[in-house]
């Protein structure tokens, strides 16, 4: 409406003009040698006016011709370059959706077209790395490092293929590059700050880690806890070397962190050592709350050395005692509780603290039964039984970082480099997703525990003396391989308490032994020659050994060919009833 109005106004001052224009008397006159004119005024404004048109049209034209040349050139450009960007844009399509000919072929387009452009760079890098060209990847990524806007771009590109190329040295150099160019760079820090833990430099860490809260990369809290993981790693690595450093740095640690389980654990030490036992105390109680952790349990029993161990099981309840019910950390407070019950010889409270857990033991709680049995009974019987269960158990928690088991904590994860990766959980990989191929062995182990001690029975008294031979349960095959350090050595001790076979001199029998009363599952003696008859009296049930998966064991069909050559039958018939690599041999030997 505005532009109207005075568009309107426009035209009204120029009539107006025009009008006095028009209303002006007399005339112009212009002499130019012996040429005179003398035009009225009006008529002489209408010419002036019809000669600044013409001389406006003319410089236009002028002008226009001059830069003609120009606006074809930047018009074939502009042309070119939009070819170039449709090439890139198409190219980054290409790759998106991993069509490796048609990604590169956009790519050369593009380079060929718009060879400055960045993006074209980029495109050509990305599609020398999807076709797996490393040595094109890295001239295009150089390239733009050589670019005062590409830069930081190029820096990542090379990072990524010294990654590539498994050249870590290479990697940190090009990231601390970086770092210089752009202290915020996220991925520059974080290679540099996983470099520096994995070499041991926790003062450059920490240096790093300052200037990622300076930066803005962290915030404040990500910054405390990820500073007492770093004084942690240093104070466990200064322990037996500079103890002063390692307290120092723990102390800080624990103030920061206070509830990271190994900084709680040394501080925990070192504050005993002091005799500052209250104090070590509230620190393991702090810690214990947030992450109950067998380590804790431990440092809380030893928070004073010269302790009984009846002393230290009732300290272990104190501390048992305060992790609510409904937590996950229950079960490590009853763990530690029976633990120390053993120790102090309250075998019936551990029993008890255990119960509940029995019928689905992890591997640690099937290690403490079978340190219970043989430390109680000394029944290796029902130890081996336990050892067993633990190799097929549930596993543990234990410290798990992306997918990496550690048997110790680690400040960085070595798999991704990340910083604090480390959490006190049962592994992933190790849940259970399928139980039927436990059925058998599930059988075995709970019928050896249900059945009482055996015990040892005599044939009855002959007329003529016999010699019995002792027979032994033979040792139950477990996968050694899979079983854990703890589960082996009580798996070595076990078998070092179990009878051997020892077969008695060979006699002549003079007369059958008499029938033996019936006892339930108890082994029997019985005569050399006996063993090839059928028994005249009631056989006592037999359970059978399940055999590992790899192991392969003896046919179930028939006896082994040691027994069969003992009971007096042929070696062809031996050989044809062996199992395993020796049946096999056998039926292709001669």
């Amino acid at each position: 409406m505005l532009r109207i109005v005075l568009f309107l106004v426009l035209i009204a001052l120029a009539g107006a003009g025009a009008a006095w224009v028009a209303d002006q008397p007399g005339e112009v006159v212009m002499t130019w040698g012996g040429w005179r004119a003398s035009p009225t005024i009006p008529v002489f404004v209408l010419l002036l006016g019809l000669f600044a048109v013409a001389v406006v049209l003319l410089w236009s034209i002028l002008t226009a011709t001059w830069r003609l040349p120009g606006r074809m050139r930047r018009r074939r450009h502009e042309k070119r370059h939009a070819r170039g960007r449709h090439a890139i844009t198409q190219g980054l399509l290409a790759i998106g959706h991993g069509d490796t000919g048609l990604a590169r072929r956009h790519a050369d387009t593009a380079r060929r077209l718009a060879a400055n452009d960045p993006l074209a760079l980029l495109l050509h890098a990305q599609s020398a790395q999807l076709a797996g060209n490393r040595v094109e990847a890295q001239r295009a990524f150089r390239a733009m490092a050589e670019r005062e806007d590409t830069r930081l771009l190029g820096l990542r590109g090379l990072f990524i293929e010294a990654q590539r190329a498994d050249d870590a040295v290479g990697a940190v150099m090009i990231a601390e590059e970086a770092i210089k160019l752009s202290p915020s760079s996220t991925w520059a820090s974080h290679a540099v700050l996983g470099f520096r833990c994995a070499r041991g430099d926790w003062s450059g860490a920490l240096a790093i880690l300052d200037s990622n809260l300076s930066a803005g990369l962290i915030d404040k809290q990500a910054y405390r806890r990820q500073r007492g993981v770093l004084l942690t790693a240093r104070a466990l690595e200064l322990e037996t070397m500079d103890r002063d450093v390692a307290r120092e740095s723990v102390m800080e640690a624990i103030k920061l962190a206070p509830t990271l389980v190994p900084a709680a654990v040394l501080a925990a030490k070192f504050e005993s050592e002091a005799h500052q036992v209250r104090r070590a105390m509230k620190l393991v109680e702090a810690a214990w709350l947030a992450n109950p952790h067998p380590d804790l349990a431990e440092a809380y029993a030893h928070v004073k050395l010269a302790d009984s161990a009846r002393q230290r099981l009732q300290r272990v309840e104190t501390l048992a005692a305060k992790t609510p019910a409904d937590k996950a950390g229950h079960v490590e407070g009853q763990l530690a509780i029976a633990r120390a019950a053993i120790d102090a010889s309250e075998f019936a409270r551990a029993r008890a603290v255990l119960a509940p857990y029995v019928n689905d033991p992890t591997q640690r709680i099937a290690l403490l039964m079978a340190e219970l049995e043989r430390t109680e009974h000394g029944d290796g019987g029902r130890a081996r039984a336990w050892t067993l269960r633990a190799v097929r158990a549930r596993h543990d928690p234990a410290w798990t970082a992306d997918g990496y088991v550690s048997d110790r904590w680690r400040p960085v994860s070595p798999v991704t480099g990340r910083l604090d990766a480390f959490q006190w959980q049962t592994p992933v990989a190790s849940l259970p997703s399928d139980k039927g191929a436990m059925i058998e062995a599930s059988a075995f182990e709970e019928a050896m525990l249900a059945a009482p001690p055996p015990k040892r029975v005599t044939a009855a008294p002959s007329e003529s003396p016999v010699e019995p031979v002792e027979v032994a349960l033979a040792p139950v095959p477990a996968a050694q391989d899979n079983l854990p350090p703890e589960a082996k050595e009580a798996s070595d001790e076990v078998a070092k308490d179990e009878p051997v076979v020892t077969p008695a001199e060979p006699a002549e029998p003079t007369q059958e032994p008499a029938e033996s009363s019936p006892v339930a599952a108890t082994p029997v003696f019985r005569t050399r020659a006996d063993l090839g008859k059928p028994a005249s009296a009631p056989i006592p049930a037999v359970i059978p050994i399940v055999r590992a998966p790899d192991d392969p064991g003896i046919d179930d069909e028939g006896p082994s060919d040691e027994f069969a050559e003992q009971i007096g039958t042929s070696k062809a018939h031996a050989k044809a009833q062996a199992g395993g690599w020796r049946g096999f041999w056998s039926r292709w030997g001669a």
